[in-house]
């Protein structure tokens, strides 16, 4: 494979767009502890906690707590999702390092998401940026359903397109391109971060990919194939998102970073750390994870031949 980078950063998401689909509360003590336990794995950034309604999603109530009392790590960036400006106020207070606001391309998935229309997102979205830059604090805008939605279908790439030049006009600092319902595929992803490359070179973009259908890990290869470097992952691959049917399914960031240390591609994030998190997870909510890594192990590791074959 040519032109592949030899670096690249992961965000882990898992505390927040993993935790936000546990039914069952999840102890704040607990989220504390596995926040501080990938601080110290290398990662750059992790997104940590939501300051969305207790009444949408209970499971964020505790974002306060969670942000005061996280041991935070020199070098990891620390950002909150903001649903709208009350959100972000409280985020700011609390202390997050950055901001990140999700906008759907479709506008179905929108209304059903956060129940606006684009343009009073859009409007959202200013009056963030504007807040946010009162205090130095950068905003990300994450554009959700760029490949897909649940409810309108295919999403044309001039839609997303339009999208990000329009928050990026307002002064986003930064750009997710998701696939929030699993329905991208690597030859579409590769074509269309190739056009959003040539109109976009300077802007700072990170991709975040739902394993819905199992292209996940095969759009990832396009996406650092076009150049891409930056990518959005979810420790066991717990998580999704709550107003996309169907849509579980975050990729897994140990089986990210597997398959790109595998590939020569440095992370620079500790593995077996990664695995050990992945393991308290488990533990902290009760069950399996879905990820590969943790069940069959490295490439790397060995086992013994079956007595029977010695």
């Amino acid at each position: 494979m040519k032109h592949l980078p030899q670096q690249v950063s992961i965000t882990d998401v898992c505390a927040r767009d993993g935790f936000q689909m546990e039914k069952n509360f999840i102890a704040t003590e607990d989220k504390i502890k596995l926040i501080n336990l990938l601080s110290k794995l290398g990662f750059p950034k992790l997104e940590y906690t939501s300051f969305v309604s207790p009444k949408a999603i209970a499971q964020m109530k505790d974002a306060e707590q969670v942000t005061q009392e996280i041991e935070k790590t020199a070098g990891v960036i620390y950002a909150a999702l903001v649903p709208n400006l009350k959100g972000a106020q409280r985020a700011i207070n609390a202390g997050a390092d950055e901001l990140v606001q999700v906008i759907s391309v479709s506008e179905a998935h929108n209304l059903a998401n956060v129940r606006m229309k684009l343009s009073d997102s859009l409007s959202n979205a200013k009056e963030i940026i504007r807040l946010s830059g009162q205090h130095n604090i950068p905003v990300t805008v994450g554009l959700a359903t760029a490949f897909g939605c649940p409810y309108a279908g295919r999403v044309s790439p001039e839609q997303v397109l339009k999208l990000a030049d329009q928050v990026l006009k307002l002064g986003a600092h930064s750009l997710v391109i998701a696939d929030t319902t699993g329905m991208a595929n690597p030859v579409q992803v590769y074509e269309f971060l190739c056009r959003f490359r040539s109109e976009f070179s300077d802007t700072v973009v990170s991709l975040h990919f739902h394993n819905t259908r199992g292209m996940a890990m095969a759009n990832i290869v396009a996406g650092l194939e076009a150049g891409i470097t930056i990518y959005e992952t979810s420790l066991g691959g717990l998580g999704g998102c709550p107003f996309a049917p169907g849509a579980t399914g975050n990729v897994a960031t140990e089986d990210v970073v597997h398959m790109l240390e595998e590939m020569g591609i440095d992370t620079g994030i500790n593995l077996e750390g990664v695995l050990e998190a992945a393991r308290e997870l488990e533990r902290i909510i009760g069950r399996q994870l879905p990820g590969h890594v943790l069940k069959a192990g490295k490439v790397c590791d060995l086992h013994p031949l079956p007595s029977n074959q010695a």
